[in-house]
């Protein structure tokens, strides 16, 4: 399992490669990349995101060891960028390995809910109106209730 909160940018090619290679007893590797979105025309010309160092790194191993456990799998990885980044570049990344996809597959939704609604960052939307910090939706929580 491994856990990577970093500024710079990630290469999910390599990334993804290194994850899978040699997975001789595991059946299915799930990834997930998530990206910058723009806004509703055009309007985002960054989103910067903070952390606690340390805070971040222990909540996201704890999380990424519940799913572990939880779907048996045989390894994790969440990688999630801090910092100032444009909209189209990559922000985080997870995949899982288990013995079947469904497992996999689970565990990755579980991990990116948490990582859309609890992890420990804090988003803020720079553009042409402004700058603003990104409030919590009530979407994204509620997807945390099926876990």
């Amino acid at each position: 399992m491994r856990v990577v909160v970093q500024q710079e940018p990630f290469d999910f090619g390599a990334e993804a490669a290194r994850f899978a290679d040699g997975r001789h007893d595991m059946g299915a590797v799930v990834t997930f990349t998530g990206i910058v979105r723009d806004l509703a025309g055009g309007d985002l010309d960054a989103m910067e995101i903070e952390h606690y160092p340390g805070m971040t790194e222990k909540a996201l191993t704890a999380i990424a060891e519940e799913a572990v456990a939880r779907w048996s799998l045989g390894d994790a990885l969440v990688i999630h960028r801090y910092g100032r980044m444009a909209p189209g570049e990559r922000i985080m990344m997870v995949a899982t390995a288990a013995p079947h996809r469904k497992d996999a597959f689970a565990a990755a939704e579980f991990l990116m809910d948490y990582l859309k609604s609890r992890a420990p960052f804090w988003k803020k939307e720079h553009g042409r109106a402004g700058a603003g910090w990104v409030a919590a939706k009530d979407e994204d929580e509620a997807a945390l209730t099926r876990w």
